[in-house]
């Protein structure tokens, strides 16, 4: 989605060491919150995202999406709902779950933060299939936690063609940063889908498709042809009316693609990034209106988080991720501790003559 796009070029613009992403899972927990949101905070979400969970057709949508990722062979995705087991759910929520992720909400003992920690991360294992095994830290929840939306994502396939690993050789690769790694830098000669393309701020940069056996899924490469030229610049003209312009405009021709094999593990928070999108409300418990989830209690999100670990080799690519949207409410009475510089005063309320007014610098 061309959320899941903006979101992306918004983080790499936010983090000076430039994490990898998976939108999909991402955008999956914040979807499976906007169904639960209402009023300004459904609104707010409905502009960022560009699309409503709630509108009509948009469910199946959703669901049929999901389907048609998990029928390819090597690709395995799931989502999962766990809620605190003393909050009831509105049915309405619950039936939103089914229609649009097929899954019903787990019940866990958040009052037991640490058990609550395992019952997730082994879940999450479960559906990356051990590639993530401590997804969540230990101390990550709280007995304050009320609901973390859940999705994973694993993903393996063979390139159509494969590497030679005999061609794989140490070249020198230039980074972002100016400074030079050596890397194992895979080589193929082959027919390539290719083609040359210009950013609305003129950026001249190059797309090469490199396809997965069946043919259904492709790696894109984009790079920009004058080595000078940020990555950024083609990164911000992301979207997904520019990638069906790749895939109508590009072209059979024969090329010798040289790429580094690389592994990454990454850890992503997208809190920042989601609000600069303009999704403040959705973090905060003064203003959050999840209403559609719960009438209990007030509920805001906490964090928006992703673990990933993708390796790309001479034979094809193993990938899995982890996403999780952890929502909490503050039942405890916050403490107001005046224990620095106050101001004081007192007032006659009927007519609102100030009597007393003193600074207290020094009790």
């Amino acid at each position: 989605t061309d959320f899941g796009l903006k979101l992306f070029s918004q983080l790499s613009q936010s983090l000076a060491d430039k994490n990898l992403a998976m939108p999909y899972g991402a955008v999956s927990v914040i979807a499976m919150a906007q169904l639960g949101a209402a009023g300004k905070t459904l609104r707010a979400l409905d502009s960022a995202m560009g699309y409503s969970l709630l509108a009509r057709g948009m469910s199946r949508q959703q669901r049929l999406l999901q389907r048609d990722l998990s029928s390819e062979e090597g690709v395995e995705t799931a989502s999962a709902a766990m809620v605190e087991r003393k909050m009831s759910l509105e049915k309405g929520y619950r039936r939103a779950l089914v229609k649009a992720f097929q899954t019903h909400p787990h019940q866990v003992d958040f009052t037991k933060p640490e058990q609550a920690v395992n019952i997730i991360n082994e879940w999450v294992s479960d559906h990356t299939a051990g590639a993530i095994p401590d997804f969540l830290a230990s101390g990550s929840l709280t007995d304050e936690t009320r609901l973390v939306l859940l999705n994973a994502l694993s993903f393996q396939a063979l390139w159509k063609v494969p590497f030679d690993p005999k061609q794989t050789a140490e070249r020198m690769f230039h980074c972002a940063n100016g400074s030079v790694v050596p890397v194992h830098m895979m080589t193929l000669t082959n027919y390539f889908h290719y083609g040359e393309f210009v950013t609305t701020e003129g950026i001249d940069y190059s797309v090469i498709e490199v396809p997965y056996d069946g043919d259904t899924l492709s790696m894109l490469l984009a790079s920009p042809i004058e080595s000078d030229v940020p990555l950024d610049k083609v990164i911000a003209d992301l979207s997904s009316k520019r990638i069906h312009q790749w895939r109508q405009e590009l072209r059979r021709v024969k090329r010798q693609l040289s790429m580094p094999r690389f592994t990454f593990n990454s850890e992503v928070d997208f809190k920042s990034a989601l609000l600069k999108m303009g999704l403040g409300d959705v973090f905060n418990m003064a203003t959050a209106d999840f209403t559609r989830i719960t009438t209990d209690e007030q509920l805001c999100v906490s964090k928006i988080m992703q673990k990933i670990k993708i390796e790309v080799n001479e034979h094809g690519t193993k990938a899995s991720a982890a996403s999780a949207a952890v929502m909490f409410s503050r039942m405890a009475v916050e403490e107001i501790a005046l224990d620095r510089p106050f101001l004081f005063l007192i007032q006659h309320k009927p007519t609102g003559d100030t009597f007393v007014l003193r600074e207290v610098l020094n009790p």
